[in-house]
């Protein structure tokens, strides 16, 4: 983690990071949810019992809910993925810049995913689309999603604008 998502940062990074916290626990839950479920039906089917009525359909659901949720706080920590090796030896500034590019791209793909995924959802809830076996809504998974990319943007532009401030020596 860098120090900036230590301390806190910016004013917009102080935000972010407890916004994103609380988000990435509850997909946890649902994450601890959907093994729970997964874990039931694999000791019914066991037990001689049959598996839970659409597993499979709330695993889909709920993994997708939980892997959204977790991206903004994975932006706002400071977590993703980095090539540390390339960068090793360049100058703090350098490495502001660097964070502040990834950011600014984390950001347009976000505004981008929301946009679309918005029509998306829109569409399921117009067409009726449900799941099959339980007859879950699907706009009920793109809800949380979206939640999520709209977080994904917030802590993108914190820390776009937490980078340009370090960028700058401030």
């Amino acid at each position: 983690m860098t120090d900036t998502a230590q301390t806190g940062g910016a004013g917009l990074l102080r935000l972010a990071l407890p916004l994103t916290t609380g988000w990435a626990i509850l997909g946890g839950l649902v994450l601890i949810g959907v093994i729970s479920v997964n874990v039931i039906s694999v000791v019914a089917v066991a037990l001689g019992f049959g598996a839970v009525p659409g597993d499979f359909e709330l695993t889909e659901m709920g993994v997708a809910v939980a892997a959204f949720a977790f991206l903004p706080y994975c932006q706002a920590a400071g977590l993703n993925v980095t090539a540390d090796i390339f960068t090793a030896r360049v100058s703090e500034r350098w490495l502001a810049a660097f964070s502040a590019l990834a950011s600014l791209v984390a950001l347009g793909f976000s505004i981008l995913l929301l946009w679309r995924m918005s029509f998306g959802m829109l569409d399921q809830k117009e067409y009726d689309y449900t799941t099959a076996i339980l007859q879950i809504p699907v706009w009920w998974g793109y809800a949380p999603c979206l939640v999520s990319l709209a977080l994904l943007a917030f802590a993108a532009l914190a820390t776009l604008v937490d980078g340009l401030w370090r960028m700058v020596g401030r």
